[in-house]
């Protein structure tokens, strides 16, 4: 059994688990929207129904990347394969910008030349119970990815809240075309969902490409990493003869990486100063679950070589 489909210990679904419940998900919200989308002949409804093959097409992606993702370091990947969660983010932000294409093209169509409405009824029933399965599913979604710290289990997650907003506008814009008879209320309706889309799915690239260029931890996980590193020279009784500095965070995926300076006097043991630095990063790792520390030991006075930046020509 892989790590994707292993189960937290208190027995929490895995990614990989929960990505194959979204993908059943998909395919139930994509017969109801389709089908209200086909008796409706509503703009707004087929265009919901659109957005939701974008939500198939990235839940099956997202559980191939949680797959590879949970492989364990090898050769080639030193230090795992973490990475390929974004991936998934930055596939499915681009999957939801060409459904805004292509859902603005047939809006577009419709606005040119109106037609009415049929089976309402039918039509939002069938809606809302479709809405209802992405809410639940998006709560439970947004709770893994915070126990997971997986950004593929989030992007899905903000995706289906997304749709759901979606299918509240559609809903409430076939309601005022009803009451009002104004046809080109529904392709209107569907172009505002085309562009929130857009938004959405740009924000998700975004997310995607700043996991991929390494970047800082959060200023919350950050300020935990300094205090505990304050904690530890205040309770162990060499705690004045100590000091961290250079403190280089990034995050790859649900993995955490931290590298610091430990100095300490030139004349210990090095049996001493590795004890010590082992006990830092047990405390360091207790503090930010996930986390992966290296700590370069050298002696009180010195300095470690600067990188030399390249500037560009």
């Amino acid at each position: 059994m892989s790590a994707a489909d292993r189960p937290s210990p208190r027995g929490a679904w895995s990614p990989s688990a929960l990505l194959r419940v979204s993908i059943a998900v998909a395919l139930v919200t994509i017969a109801l929207k389709g089908w209200a989308g086909y008796v409706t002949n509503s703009m707004g409804l087929i265009s919901d129904a659109m957005e939701s093959f974008v939500n198939l097409a990235s839940a099956t992606f997202g559980l191939a990347m949680v797959t590879i993702a949970a492989r364990p370091p090898d050769t080639d990947h030193p230090y795992g394969h973490h990475k390929a969660e974004y991936f998934s983010s930055g596939f499915e932000g681009i999957l939801i910008i060409a459904a805004a294409i292509a859902i603005l093209g047939a809006a577009v169509v419709r606005l040119l030349s109106p037609q009415p409405l049929e089976q309402l009824g039918w039509g939002l029933a069938l809606s809302i119970v479709s809405s209802g399965f992405n809410a639940a599913l998006a709560v439970v979604l947004f709770r893994a990815a915070r126990s997971h710290r997986s950004i593929a289990l989030e992007a899905d997650a903000r995706h289906l809240v997304t749709d759901v907003w979606t299918s509240a506008a559609v809903v409430v814009g076939i309601v005022a075309v009803a009451l009002t008879g104004w046809l080109w209320l529904d392709p209107v309706l569907a172009i505002g969902i085309a562009l929130n889309i857009v938004r959405e799915g740009a924000k998700l690239v975004w997310r995607s490409s700043q996991g991929l260029m390494d970047a800082a931890l959060d200023p919350q996980t950050l300020a935990l990493l300094q205090a505990t590193l304050d904690r530890f020279l205040a309770r162990v009784p060499e705690g004045p003869q100590l000091r961290f500095d250079d403190i280089v965070t990034r995050r790859a995926g649900q993995r955490r990486f931290a590298d610091l300076h430990m100095h300490v006097p030139g004349d210990w043991s090095l049996q001493r100063a590795a004890g010590l630095r082992d006990a830092v990063e047990q405390a360091l790792m207790d503090a930010v679950p996930g986390l992966r520390v290296t700590i370069q030991l050298l002696p009180l006075g010195m300095e470690a070589r600067a990188t030399q930046r390249e500037d560009a020509p």
